[in-house]
């Protein structure tokens, strides 16, 4: 990764430069038996769109706050770098009454209508189908959204890294802070370099589970076997997966 990154969508800009082909973040859901793969292009594709979605269809400007209910996911990914890109702050299960607005997955659609402003439902269902018949009352489908946004992105205004960017845990970090914590952290996680591979079955709701499952991955050039439900798969489910997605370290 560039030394000069400042901020997670520096990052993937970096990683999109120096192979856009390779995978980067593998998701399983052992709960539907769901395998998604997603390159840093087609990732990156998605992160685009949902930019565009916030800035031109949510209106959202820097120093914003979206409160994204919703686990480790995929999607939950892009979501997260997608603020980044445009600047506002993203609040891992925050307070969606404190919010500008909030983007939830199933469960918490009740919870999330307490924000005042737009409110994106996502189905998290296998192939990120949308809602059928509709949507939750209250909320707009990301899936019938996000495809008729742009595959590329501009900020109206330059992102600070030194801004507020993530919010989990009740721990504030700014978009530099999420940099430097996750490249410092990504040797002890077993993330060596290029070519390394993680696989992680933590929770998106701490900062240790979101370094493992996407930023420490990213910083260092690596990439993630990402794992909602670990616990309903067998020891020999995990066996076989590490070796069939050539894991080179594990975060459970």
């Amino acid at each position: 990764m560039n030394v000069t990154d400042r901020t997670p969508a520096d990052l993937l800009r970096s990683a999109l430069a120096a192979d856009p082909a390779r995978p980067l973040v593998t998701f399983y859901d052992d709960a539907t038996g769901e395998r998604v793969e997603l390159s840093v292009a087609t990732f990156a594709n998605w992160v685009a769109k949902t930019s565009n979605l916030l800035q031109d269809g949510m209106s959202a400007e820097p120093g914003d706050r979206v409160a994204l209910l919703l686990p480790a996911h995929w999607q939950t990914a892009v979501w997260l770098l997608a603020c980044a890109s445009v600047g506002v702050v993203a609040d891992v299960d925050g307070d969606p009454a404190r919010a500008d607005f909030v983007v939830a997955g199933p469960e918490r659609f009740e919870a999330g209508l307490a924000c005042g402003g737009e409110r994106y439902a996502l189905s998290l269902a296998p192939l990120g189908r949308r809602f059928v018949p509709g949507p939750p009352q209250g909320y707009a489908d990301y899936a019938v959204e996000v495809p008729t946004y742009g595959d590329r992105f501009a900020a109206y205004v330059p992102v600070d890294p030194e801004a507020p960017a993530l919010i989990v845990a009740g721990a504030e970090y700014s978009g530099a802070e999420i940099v430097e914590r996750a490249r410092d952290g990504a040797a002890g996680l077993g993330l060596t370099g290029p070519g390394s591979r993680l696989l992680s079955g933590l929770p998106y709701d701490t900062w240790e589970g979101l370094a493992a499952g996407l930023y420490a991955p990213l910083a260092s050039g690596g990439s993630v076997v990402l794992c909602r439900n670990l616990e309903q798969a067998g020891e020999e489910t995990v066996a076989q997966r590490i070796e069939s997605e050539r894991v080179t370290a594990v975060a459970r």
